[in-house]
């Protein structure tokens, strides 16, 4: 702390590894009155309890802060407010550089198309421009940002906060609440990055338990997004199903997606495009899937139940005008969303869940969008933040098919296990990069349960080329879980709705990566375990494992999968890749030899049926590692 200015600076063993920046930024800020205003001179302190209150003068005439901060093993309690003003937002500001590199975050927007086709890896490689991140966002994210110097950010709202890293390359962090409430921080002082995830995992709770099955981690699940987007029917979906199994293409499940309903939040099948919905699953049970469906709590204006669901009180209510129902624009429409926090509408929604599932033998469900949105208002007794627990406890009645669901912030979502898939990417190469570090951050948040996006991507562009599909296939077989859509035999292209065909390699090379992942199912499902005793993720940087190995810090194409394997895929069109191995001694699978680590390999030839994977030897696991992959 310094008293010119109020600025503070965390130090470890005499080296700085955290600090507010200087100048007109300032530490600690708000707006007020439209400006933005920040803490100046230290004009008091006391030590009382174990906690240093401060007095700050401020940029505001009349305003003044009052901070406090509470020393604990590993960590520190920064809470603060302002006084003499009314505060629109709070915000708390740091020098990127003084902790190294940042991470963290989860999904994140960026100038450059993220998190759909972009994710930095770290964080201030890039920039994070996310103005609307909160509990009720759709993507995954968690208030928590960890850094190279093995310093942490939690920082303790249901807000809507205003995040941005590196904006303009300014070398900021700056994080603001919507809020004139308190601003309430924990900031963490470890040894390793690993431990501050630790701390931070201790608050926030680790799974409870694995939603996915053993057979949900050893064998793929397959959508229909990507493959027809909404033109799909009962015929094309048999054909799908057909091809699949004909090419020896395993999976546990497939899900009908979007566009199976009459209308949305009908909840009954279009009889024009599925003329015998009980006849398609028989057949889809018949080819070895179970049978899934995509949901959503949204109700269209133009569906036959919303006026039903909004005269018996069904529906969430406008935050504006709390006599009339919430309706809120999403991708199918406009909509009302019906209210779990009214139990007569949960009870309501789920009976039609039942009937439906019953009806058809459907055997899990796809949960899409959202449980809340910031225009309405919870129910009575709940707070915005209670939907993420609410949708949680909702979706873990049903098998969600390792598709899981798309919860966060909430310590509910932690605890649930469920997988978390990615938001939907493109079908190039930057997409397929991004939905490695995208895992990566969204793995050391506190979801360890991850896959990446349909493999091959899903946002609507062009079908992927034969390349893509196929790295891309060869990447996630060493993730956790692997989510499908385009088929390897053909799709179609959305763009022209042409049928692409792929050759006889692309089915082979990916029907390889499937069986590669199932080979791994044995040591996969041990990662699982332990996750669950200690809450670490499966898929994680290298430096996780490596802490003093300074070079795995900027390390985006490779990964730790469990203690034993390193993945490094190709991911690029490239005919070769580098490759980093940290210290140790590491078998390379590709050409069943030992190589000695902490070393870069510049060249490492990677056709395209060549994928890179590298055990650990003597690390937990290695000898399950070496049998699943030799």
């Amino acid at each position: 702390m310094t008293t010119g200015q109020l600025a503070l600076t965390t130090r470890r063993s005499g080296a700085t590894v955290l600090a507010t920046p200087t100048g007109d930024t300032g530490a600690l800020r708000f707006r007020t009155a439209g400006a933005w205003q920040h803490a100046t001179r230290v004009t008091g302190w006391t030590w009382k309890n174990g906690a240093l209150t401060l007095t700050a003068a401020t940029t505001a005439p009349g305003a003044t802060v009052r901070a406090r901060i509470t020393p604990q093993a590993d960590r520190y309690q920064l809470d603060w407010q302002v006084e003499g003003a009314a505060p629109e937002r709070l915000g708390l500001a740091y020098d990127l550089k003084s902790a190294g590199h940042w991470y963290g975050h989860g999904e994140a927007q960026t100038p450059d198309g993220g998190p759909g086709t972009a994710q930095p890896w770290p964080l201030d490689s890039g920039q994070v421009v996310h103005p609307a991140f909160g509990p009720a966002s759709y993507y995954m994210i968690d208030p928590f940002w960890y850094t190279s110097a093995a310093t942490g950010l939690r920082v303790d709202t249901g807000q809507t906060m205003d995040v941005a890293i590196n904006q303009d390359k300014d070398g900021l962090g700056r994080f603001d609440i919507e809020s004139a409430d308190a601003y309430k921080a924990t900031v963490f002082v470890e040894s390793t990055p690993l431990d501050v995830y630790r701390d931070y995992v201790g608050i926030v709770g680790k799974p409870a338990q694995s939603d996915a099955t053993y057979r949900q981690y050893a064998e793929p699940v397959w959508n229909s997004w990507a493959q027809f987007y909404t033109h799909v029917d009962q015929a094309k979906l048999l054909d799908y199903a057909q091809d699949l199994h004909d090419a020896g293409i395993t999976g546990h499940a497939l899900q009908l997606d979007d566009k199976w309903e009459s209308n949305y939040g009908n909840m009954t099948f279009d009889a024009k495009a599925y003329p015998d919905p009980k006849a398609m699953s028989d057949k889809i049970h018949a080819l070895g899937f179970d049978f899934g469906l995509w949901v959503t709590l949204w109700i269209n204006l133009d569906s036959d139940q919303y006026r039903y669901a909004a005269d018996h009180g069904y529906l969430l209510r406008d935050a504006a005008d709390t006599a009339k129902p919430c309706t809120v624009t999403w991708w199918n429409g406009t909509a009302g969303i019906v209210d779990l926090g009214n139990p007569d509408a949960k009870a309501w929604y789920e009976g039609r869940l039942k009937s439906l599932m019953s009806a058809y033998g459907i055997d899990g469900l796809k949960f899409d969008t959202r449980f809340f949105d910031e225009k309405c208002a919870p129910h009575e007794g709940y707070k915005p933040t209670d939907y993420q627990r609410l949708g949680a406890e909702l979706a873990d009645e049903y098998d969600l098919q390792g598709v899981g669901i798309r919860v966060h912030w909430d310590a509910a979502a932690h605890r649930a296990g469920f997988v978390t898939r990615q938001v939907d990417k493109g079908t190039g190469w930057n997409s397929l990069r991004a939905s490695v570090t995208q895992n990566l951050a969204i793995s050391t948040i506190g979801y360890p349960f991850v896959a990446t996006d349909m493999i091959g991507g899903s946002s609507g562009q062009p079908a992927p080329m034969k390349e893509v599909l196929v790295r891309w296939a060869q990447s996630a077989a060493l993730m956790p879980l692997m989510y499908a859509s385009t088929s390897p035999v053909d799709t179609i292209d959305p763009t022209t709705g042409k049928k692409v065909v792929y050759d006889a390699q692309t089915t082979a090379l990916y029907r390889e990566a499937i069986a590669r992942h199932a080979r791994l199912a044995p040591y996969l499902w041990d990662q699982v375990q332990h996750t669950l005793k200690t809450g670490d993720p499966i898929m994680r940087p290298l430096f996780f494992d490596h802490p003093q190995d300074k070079a795995a810090y900027t390390v985006e194409d490779e990964w730790m999968l469990g203690p034993a394997i390193l993945a490094a895929p190709q991911l690029t069109a490239a005919p070769s890749r580098p490759i980093h191995l940290p210290p140790g001694q590491w078998y390379d699978v590709t050409h069943g030899k030992t190589l000695q680590g902490n070393t870069t390999l510049p060249t490492y030839a990677t056709p395209l049926g060549t994928t890179p994977i590298f055990v650990k030897l003597g690390a937990e696991g290695s000898d399950k590692a070496l049998r699943a992959l030799r």
